[in-house]
């Protein structure tokens, strides 16, 4: 028996199999998990209702992140700290698990650092924006959840982050992936990100052309050189291999039983080629 830990991300597009993923985590061994969510499509949904226009920011080099102005952050708090977590704390708990709910903000988590300015492409033209609530992950403490997995609890979390003054948005998968590199420095950690595709696909319009095995090489993950629009999990998965994950999959989150069939090889496993280097 192994003390492995395992370290799981579903995102908000998989809302409709939300039971049989929280079925399926809850016969792990316990006191060994760990979820991660995120919520683009409650957030995108919750905001239509609200009011709250929805933009992307494109950077100058063309990478993109939803734009985190004040009245999106106060959306993306109600959407998954108010509607999805305990949605999911609550099926979780159904099936016999002792879920805890947390954010990156809980207990010196995960701290981010926020972009106060930065140039970006916003509706067409080059503006620099001020009012960004995203950053990128800094630091992750996991003494709260070694001492929930030691209390036989799952912990689920989700973001925004701590930042220097206040909630800093920052990318779910991401997150799983420092969640999963800081665990990895207590016991052994695998990751397995759930996604609404068999996994790595070679043309994104057939789910028959799984790529079964990536290597990745030393070198960025770039836009061009990902197959099927995973570039962010790609991303992703290279940052927790490289703070000593040992095991990553992606993998598709709409089956029956999905964590348990990422981890007896289904979706798309990802290695490195050659020496480890920082993405």
């Amino acid at each position: 028996m192994t003390d492995e830990i395992t370290v799981v991300k579903c995102g908000g597009g998989l809302s409709h199999a939300q039971e049989d993923i929280c079925r399926d985590l809850a016969r792990l061994p316990v006191g060994r998990t760990v979820l991660v969510h995120g919520g683009a499509v409650e957030l995108d949904r919750l905001a239509d209702r609200l009011g709250v226009p929805q933009r992307r920011l494109t950077t100058p080099s063309g990478s993109s992140s939803r734009y985190t102005d004040p009245a999106t952050l106060e959306v993306l708090l109600m959407a998954l700290v108010g509607k999805i977590k305990p949605a999911l704390v609550a099926a979780l708990a159904r099936h016999g698990a002792r879920p805890v709910g947390l954010t990156g903000m809980d207990a010196g988590l995960v701290t981010a650092k926020r972009t106060a300015a930065h140039r970006a492409v916003l509706d067409g033209r080059t503006v620099v924006v001020r009012d960004d609530h995203s950053g990128r992950i800094r630091d992750v403490d996991p003494a709260v959840l070694v001492t929930l997995l030691e209390a036989g609890c799952l912990p689920v979390v989700s973001p925004p982050a701590l930042g220097a003054d206040g909630a800093v948005n920052v990318d779910a998968d991401r997150l799983a992936a420092a969640i999963a590199g800081a665990l990895a420095g207590t016991r052994p950690v695998r990751l397995v990100l759930l996604t609404a595709a068999p996994g790595v696909l070679r043309d994104p319009a057939d789910e028959s052309s799984l790529i079964p095995q990536i290597e990745l090489p030393d070198e960025p993950v770039t836009e061009a050189a990902v197959h099927g629009g995973m570039t962010a999990k790609l991303q992703a998965a290279r940052a927790a291999l490289d703070a000593g994950v040992g095991t990553v999959v992606i993998a598709d989150g709409r089956v029956p039983d999905p964590v348990s069939a990422a981890l007896d090889g289904a979706g798309t496993t990802v290695r490195f080629t050659a020496t480890l280097g920082s993405l």
